[in-house]
């Protein structure tokens, strides 16, 4: 079994309650070039590396979903090996997950507070300006991943949505 990070919004929490999300999915994990970049990191560390980078694609995801809350969510998820795939890519942990993913292949879900959430819209916004290269909108996007997200167990996802 893999460990995977997949990049989610709370709309996607929903979705993933009612049907599960459809693959192939963008996801992260601990992969070969995360390794050699991260030489002397532990299991643990490589995986908050991997976690990290997919909470800074959720960030792309809220770009893409105006109507979605502004808190990114990781979905860490257990998965079978032979269904995640490396890619080439700007991330060092990106992975391609080739099942569909369920609520029950899900160990814990990661979720911005609500402290973060004007940071998280600044950054959303400075996306495009950030990946221009301008100074101050890689700044804010910055500012949202100096947020930690809460850790959930999988159980607690009716109250996530409730609360959403």
């Amino acid at each position: 079994m893999t460990r995977v990070f997949v990049p989610a919004t709370v709309p996607l929490l929903r979705t993933l309650r009612e049907r599960g999300l459809a693959a192939p999915l963008s996801a992260h994990a601990v992969t070969g070039a995360l390794r050699e970049w991260y030489v002397e990191g532990d299991g643990e560390e490589l995986e908050y590396a991997a976690s990290s980078e997919a909470a800074a694609a959720s960030l792309r995801l809220l770009a893409d979903d105006a109507a979605a809350p502004p808190r990114r969510v990781v979905l860490a998820a257990e998965v079978s090996d032979g269904h995640v795939r490396a890619v080439a890519g700007s991330a060092r942990s990106a992975v391609v997950l080739g099942e569909d993913l369920t609520a029950d292949r899900v160990v814990s879900i990661h979720v911005d507070d609500d402290e973060a959430a004007e940071d998280v819209a600044a950054a959303v916004r400075a996306i495009p300006a950030a990946d221009a290269g301008e100074e101050d909108a890689q700044l804010a996007v910055e500012d949202a991943e100096g947020h930690e997200l809460l850790w959930y167990d999988v159980t607690e996802l009716d109250d996530l949505l409730e609360d959403g």
